[in-house]
């Protein structure tokens, strides 16, 4: 069943204490005529740092939330292996899934606990009234999942394969991989946490976590609605798409009517996540023009070198010889603009972590990339190849992460999350 928003006795309240604030205020122009600009610039100012948190972003549609939808301060990403033994007990996880995401994605009121001797419906850290916050939860397959144990071999998504190894990785086994992924992300760090609580609660019986990263992002980048700054200091995630391009979505996104791939994966997308520790200790030695020129882009306004703006066209055609911009910064590479614009066929949707320190007492800290693409290949695989030897590499070391397909989404209440899949595995046995 679809959740439905409850209504709440807090907007009236907050109605009446603003009515109030402003008569304060009223009261104190008349009086002071400076002390209440003053007070007016602080009440304007206090006002501006208010985060919302009713914020709602849609569960149903043709796409998962998640995917376009404008990147949130905090993220979780969690994988886990499944531990049912058959397809009907995998197709009970994904509906509970559903309902869950469902419902959390949703305004509540927090359950009441019927019987005292049982422990309580939910963790209780959101309080009462439970704000939905932004949160997006998206539900990804990894490679593993369509092996012969539930005979989704038949049916798997075209470009799906196990991630590899580059020559500047150092993967570990424990941090790679998995059946199933969630990408959870929300405004605080606490509804994510809530969301996590409540998925690892309810889906227990069926998978196990393998491996956890939390993300972050610059609160002041996501409130200015500016493109967020990585560990390096650097802008990341200018060179995306405009997302609102439906047209160009469908090309470098989606899987689409007519894609080479099975049916029931139209409206999903491929998920690649390389978990990348940054040797910051190292980078913060270097001097400014060497990161520069590292990224091809000038770090204070994001803008490729020698022009004024970060969407500046960095103007390839007319430094042909890499005298401006090298032909191994990572802007060049990444997305050399030959012989057209997008040349990554991807969206990048990344995030910052912060796992404490290394065996060596160096930071642990980097980089959770994540990109979406219509096509593994053509996306971040042949990305990552134009990327391979470029002068970053000394400060980076990727050590996790995989790919994965993200399902198609749910268009209305009746239907659930992988429902094309078990209804292809069951027309194909």
């Amino acid at each position: 069943m679809k959740a439905k928003p409850q209504d709440h006795a807090a907007p009236a309240s907050f109605s009446r204490r603003n009515a109030l604030k402003t008569l304060a205020i009223s009261s104190a122009v008349i009086a002071a005529p400076s002390l209440a600009a003053n007070s007016l610039k602080a009440n304007n100012s206090t006002n501006n740092c208010q985060p919302s948190y009713d914020k709602t972003i849609a569960f149903e549609g043709l796409h998962q939330a998640g995917v376009l939808t404008p990147e949130q301060k905090n993220a979780t990403f969690i994988a886990f292996n499944v531990t049912v033994d058959t397809i009907d007990k995998l197709q009970s996880l994904f509906k509970i899934l559903t309902k869950r995401i469902a419902y959390l994605t949703q305004a509540q009121t927090s359950p009441k606990t019927a019987n005292d001797r049982m422990p309580p419906a939910e963790s209780g850290i959101l309080g009462t009234h439970i704000q939905p916050d932004s949160l997006t939860v998206t539900v990804s397959l990894g490679h593993r999942l369509f092996d012969n144990r539930f005979g989704l071999d038949k049916i798997k998504p075209y470009h799906l394969v196990e991630m590899t190894s580059f020559p500047n990785d150092r993967l570990e086994k424990e941090w790679c991989g998995g059946d199933i992924t969630l990408q959870i992300c929300a405004n605080s760090q606490e509804s994510v946490i809530y969301a996590v609580r409540d998925l690892l609660r309810h889906s227990a019986p069926f998978m196990f976590p393998l491996w956890k990263i939390d993300g972050f992002l610059p609160s002041r980048d996501i409130d200015n609605h500016s493109t967020p700054i990585n560990l390096f200091g650097f802008k990341d995630g200018t060179g995306n798409a405009p997302t609102n391009d439906k047209q160009l979505m469908d090309e470098l996104i989606w899987v689409t009517t007519g894609s080479k791939e099975p049916n029931w994966c139209t409206g999903g997308s491929y998920q690649a996540i390389r978990l990348i520790r940054f040797n910051l200790e190292f980078w913060d030695r270097t001097p400014l023009e060497d990161q520069e020129n590292d990224f091809g882009r000038h770090k204070n306004s994001g803008a490729p070198i020698g022009m004024k703006q970060e969407h500046d066209d960095p103007e390839f055609d007319k430094d042909p010889h890499g005298d401006r911009i090298l032909f191994d910064s990572h802007m060049r590479r990444a997305e050399p603009r030959n012989p057209e614009r997008y040349t990554a066929k991807l969206r990048r949707r990344s995030y910052s972590y912060s796992l404490g320190l290394t065996s060596n007492g160096l930071l642990d800290m980097g980089l959770i990339f994540v990109s979406y693409q219509k096509n593994l290949k053509t996306g971040f695989i042949d990305t990552q190849k134009r990327l391979n030897g470029e002068p970053l590499e000394r400060y980076i070391k990727p050590f996790g992460g995989g790919y994965y397909f993200v399902l198609p989404g749910v268009k209305n209440a009746q239907e659930y999350l992988a429902q094309g899949m078990f209804e292809a595995i069951k027309n194909a046995s």
